[in-house]
């Protein structure tokens, strides 16, 4: 009996900084026959109809027009992450292609990371490594002190997965939590963290003594965090965001941070990624930036090459899509 072929899919490339991991390749071809750019531009003509599936990690391959034009039999595009504002997904839709993401692969890590830079900046973790190896340090500053997040304000905006799994951390430091969301979430969820729900953004900044970004980046939540919305929260307060780096006016946050019009931030993300060597928020110490680390754990990754290989089978096989997302 003659052996089925593997259903060909179109990766960026093998390896390298935004490249499929090698030791995730293994693992996919015993599945997928993979094809990278390089290969698919050089016999274009061979893979045009072969190919079934788009596999983007870490944002490549772009896909745009030119590439769903040249192929004919693609049926689904994944996409590793929970964010899926770099696909055009109106353009995808109307070439009759799926498309499905890994939201949960990426909460729980996502999460984590939101509570270590919270916990990161109140007490001054980055500053106090830096005080506690600097050859110049001759004593500890008794008086340097930060702040408690237990009993504090948590005001979290997006209460969706992530969002949530935050609120479950920060009920373990007895933190009052405060949730702005498009929806708002039912009462027994809203009870199991001691949540409450703040109709108004406005509210939830003027209490808040640290905010969370956890939105999708849509046009309506790009910039959502300006000026007047910094102006808003406490001088006191931190601003953390762990979704996408468009979500803040970054121009406008420097000014609240060398004002004084917010005490600091910490963002895993950042517009562009990485920022300018000379841009005025790398140089300002109120502020921790990593390098969009939320889901930059092993175990993460691995689970999210398992959910887009899963995501591929099921649309070449005409079954339900897993994480498909919808217009």
């Amino acid at each position: 009996m003659e052996e089925k072929e593997l259903p060909y899919t179109l990766i960026n490339v093998i390896g390298g900084p935004d490249g499929v991991y090698e030791d995730h390749t293994a693992y996919l071809e015993k599945h997928l026959k993979l094809i990278t750019m390089n290969e698919f531009l050089k016999h274009k003509q061979v893979f045009s109809p072969k190919i079934q599936a788009v596999y983007v990690w870490y944002y490549k391959p772009v896909v745009n027009k030119e590439l769903l034009q040249s192929l004919p039999n693609l049926k689904v595009v994944v996409n590793s992450g929970a964010g899926v504002d770099h696909l055009d997904l109106k353009l995808i839709f109307s070439f009759g292609v799926k498309v499905a993401n890994t939201p949960f692969a990426v909460s729980s890590p996502t999460a984590d990371l939101g509570i270590a830079l919270m916990l990161a900046s109140a007490r001054n973790i980055v500053e106090g490594h830096r005080i506690a190896v600097s050859p110049d340090t001759k004593l500890f500053n008794a008086a340097w002190l930060g702040e408690e997040v237990t009993g504090a304000t948590l005001g979290i905006i997006g209460m969706g997965t992530i969002g949530y799994k935050v609120a479950q951390r920060a009920k373990a430091f007895d933190m009052k939590i405060l949730y702005h969301n498009r929806n708002r979430r039912n009462r027994v969820d809203e009870e199991a963290v001691g949540a409450v729900y703040c109709p108004k953004m406005e509210d939830l900044l003027r209490q808040s003594d640290f905010v969370m970004l956890v939105v999708n980046l849509t046009p309506q939540t790009c910039k959502l965090i300006g000026e007047k919305e910094l102006g808003f929260m406490k001088p006191t307060a931190t601003l953390i965001n762990i979704c996408r780096g468009q979500v803040i006016d970054q121009d406008a946050l420097v000014k609240a941070l060398q004002n004084g019009i917010i005490k600091a931030a910490a963002l895993d993300v950042t517009y562009p990624e990485p920022l300018p060597r000379d841009h005025a928020l790398l140089q300002l110490k109120n502020i921790i930036i990593t390098p969009h680390i939320g889901s930059a754990t092993a175990q993460a990754r691995h689970l999210m090459m398992r959910n887009m290989l899963e995501a591929i089978l099921a649309a070449i096989n005409g079954l339900p899509v897993p994480n498909e997302v919808h217009a």
